[in-house]
């Protein structure tokens, strides 16, 4: 199936715009959050924000923006069962999901990094649209690392579509992603608290 949807939302922002360039030049409706956004807004790739897609605002400075059911009914709905609810909802398909999280090692790893720097660098959306789109991989494909937009671009030229193989091999990185993500915060906390 194609992708009629794709939803953009990165801290690692290498090969971003050359990404988005693709999906635009294959057709494909983008909508991204806070910086992504403006990233791709600055190169002049049509884009649509995530306010304006769920009808709600960013709220808490950025720590509530994707958390909705509009975001995730739209990556977690099944074709040709949960077309009802998503109407319901106001949502749409979202069959691509380019999420990496906050960079919290990074943060870690900075010898003038506070305690709340670091709190502030736990991805709470991130994980959960990475997560939800692993789980729906049946139908939407998940992209969290960079070296593979290459793959994800070629596919798309060719077939207009993300075969079920290279879905399944994505959603299992992304699954490990979130796990090793998940892991050093954990490690971290558990040091904070001896």
């Amino acid at each position: 199936m194609p992708v009629r949807l794709a939803l953009l939302s990165v801290s690692d922002k290498a090969g971003l715009i050359e990404f988005a360039q693709a999906l635009n030049e294959l057709g494909v409706p983008i909508l991204s959050t806070g910086g992504t956004q403006r990233a791709l807004s600055a190169a002049g790739i049509a884009v649509r924000g995530i306010e304006e897609y769920t009808a709600s605002p960013e709220v808490m400075d950025g720590r509530v923006k994707t958390l909705h059911p509009r975001v995730h009914g739209g990556i977690l709905a099944r074709e040709g069962q949960d077309e009802g609810d998503l109407a319901r909802v106001g949502a749409s398909f979202i069959d691509l999901v380019v999420v990496n999280l906050y960079p919290f090692e990074k943060t870690l790893a900075r010898p003038d990094a506070s305690f709340e720097d670091l709190i502030e660098n736990i991805d709470i959306g991130g994980p959960c649209m990475v997560r939800a789109a692993a789980k729906n991989h049946a139908r939407v494909s998940v992209v969290c690392d960079p070296s593979d937009y290459g793959w994800v671009i070629d596919e798309l030229k060719q077939n207009r579509e993300v075969p079920a193989l290279l879905r399944r091999r994505l959603a299992a990185k992304a699954f490990t992603h979130t796990a090793q993500y998940d892991a050093a915060i954990s490690r971290w906390l558990a040091s904070q608290a001896p």
